[in-house]
C-alpha cells in the first residue's frame, strides 16, 4: 500500500440499526400495564399465606401418619442396636452377609421361642396372680396405714371389685370388641417393627450411604463420620440397654424360684426385665410390683424381695449399667432426666425409651458442629 493510500480517509460505516421493539397491540381491553411488583404487600402477602397453609397441609399429613413414622424410628433404633453384634461376628472372621444372616436367624428363633415356649407360661401365671390378687388385697388390709387409706377413699374395695368382675381389658379397652381390635393392632405393629428391623439390618449401610450423599461433596467425609458415630452411639445404648434389662429379668428369675414364688417366676421376672428398659424409674417399678406380690404372698417373702432389689438396683447402677454402657453414650445425668421427662410427654414410654440415645446424639452433634464453629472465631 503506498503512502497516498494510507493517508486516503476511510469512509465511515454507517451504523447498524438497532430493531425497534415493536410495540403490544392495543386492541379494546386497553394498554397493558407494567409487571406486577414483587416486593408489593399483596404480592408478599398472598405468598407467605400459601406458604402457610401448604405447610399446615403436609403437618397434618405427618400427624397422620404419626404412628407408622413411631413403629419406623423403633424399628431403626433396634436395627441399630443389632449392628454392633453383627459388627462382633464380622471382627471374628464371619463375611458380613453371613453375619446379617445369622443374627437375623437368631432374632426369628429367639420370637419364636418365646411365642411358643414362653408366652402360655406368662399366661397360665397372669390368671393365677388375678386369682390370688383378692387374697392379697384381704392381707394388705391387714396394715394400718393400709386400712387407713381403704376407710378414707376405699381403695382396696374398688381394687378388689375390679380384679372379681374380671373384665380388665373390656373396660380398659371399650368392650370385647374394642380389646380384639387392640390386640390386632399390636400384633399388627409387632410384625411391622420386625420385619422393618430386619430391612433396616440388612441394608443399614446402603441406607446411610444415601443418606450421606445428601450432603455437600465438600462436607461429606465430615458427615459421614460424625454419622457414623451418632449411630455407634445409638446402637451401644439400645443393646446395652437389653442387656441390663436381661441381667435384671435373669437375676428376678433366680431369686423368685429361690424365694419360693416359682408359680409366678416367669411373668414376674418378664415383667422386671420389661420395665427395666425404661429409663430412670422402670427398675424401681418392677421392684414394687414384686415385692407387694411377696409381701402378699408371705411377710417374709416380701423382705427377701425388699433386701434383694435394694442391693441388686446399687449392683446394677454401679457396676452393670456403667460397664456396659461405657463405649456408647455420655449424656450427664440433668440431660437424662429432662430427655426422659420430654420424651415420654411426646411419644408416651417408646419416646422415654428413645430420649436418652437421641439426647447423646444431639449433644455430640452440638459439641462438634456448634461448638467447634464458636471456638473458631
Amino acid at each position: 500500500m503506498t503512502k497516498a493510500a494510507a493517508r486516503r480517509p476511510v469512509a465511515a460505516r454507517p451504523a447498524a440499526r438497532r430493531p425497534v421493539a415493536a410495540k403490544p397491540p392495543v386492541d379494546d381491553l386497553g394498554q397493558p400495564g407494567p409487571p406486577f411488583e414483587r416486593h408489593s404487600p399483596f404480592y408478599v402477602g398472598f405468598l407467605g399465606g400459601a406458604g402457610f397453609l401448604l405447610a399446615l397441609f403436609l403437618g397434618r399429613q405427618i400427624e397422620a401418619i404419626g404412628s407408622i413414622l413411631v413403629l419406623i424410628v423403633v424399628a431403626l433404633f433396634i436395627a441399630a442396636g443389632l449392628t454392633p453384634l453383627v459388627d462382633w461376628l464380622s471382627a471374628r472372621g464371619l463375611k458380613r452377609h453371613w453375619s446379617l444372616l445369622a443374627v437375623v436367624a437368631a432374632v426369628i428363633v429367639t420370637l419364636g421361642l418365646f411365642v411358643v415356649a414362653i408366652v402360655p407360661v406368662i399366661t397360665d401365671q397372669v390368671a393365677a396372680i388375678t386369682r390370688n390378687a383378692p387374697g392379697w388385697l384381704d392381707e394388705l388390709q391387714k396394715n394400718a396405714t393400709i386400712q387407713k387409706w381403704n376407710d378414707d377413699y376405699d381403695l382396696i374395695d374398688k381394687i378388689k371389685n375390679y380384679v372379681q368382675e374380671g373384665d380388665f381389658a373390656g373396660k380398659a379397652f371399650g368392650g370385647v370388641l374394642g380389646f380384639g381390635l387392640a390386640v390386632l393392632s399390636l400384633l399388627g405393629n409387632a410384625f411391622i417393627v420386625i420385619v422393618l428391623t430386619l430391612y433396616f439390618l440388612a441394608s443399614l449401610d446402603k441406607t446411610k450411604a444415601a443418606l450421606y450423599e445428601l450432603a455437600p461433596a465438600s462436607r461429606r467425609d465430615r458427615v459421614r463420620k460424625l454419622g457414623d458415630r451418632v449411630f455407634r452411639s445409638i446402637g451401644g445404648y439400645v443393646s446395652g440397654a437389653f442387656v441390663v434389662a436381661l441381667c435384671a429379668g435373669i437375676s428376678s428369675l433366680v431369686f423368685l424360684f429361690v424365694a419360693g414364688m416359682g408359680q409366678y417366676a416367669v411373668a414376674l421376672a418378664f415383667t422386671v426385665a420389661l420395665l427395666d428398659v425404661i429409663p430412670m424409674i422402670g427398675a424401681t417399678i418392677g421392684a414394687v410390683i414384686v415385692t407387694a406380690i411377696g409381701f402378699a404372698t408371705d411377710p417374709k417373702i416380701g423382705i427377701a424381695c425388699v433386701i434383694f432389689y435394694v442391693i441388686y438396683q446399687q449392683l446394677e447402677n454401679y457396676v452393670i449399667y456403667p460397664r456396659v454402657m461405657s463405649r456408647s453414650v455420655d449424656v450427664p445425668g440433668s440431660v437424662t432426666v429432662i430427655a426422659a421427662l420430654i420424651g415420654a410427654a411426646l411419644l408416651g414410654v417408646v419416646g422415654a425409651l428413645l430420649a436418652i440415645p437421641t439426647a447423646a446424639a444431639i449433644l455430640l452433634l452440638m459439641k462438634e458442629v456448634f461448638v467447634r464453629r464458636q471456638d473458631a472465631r
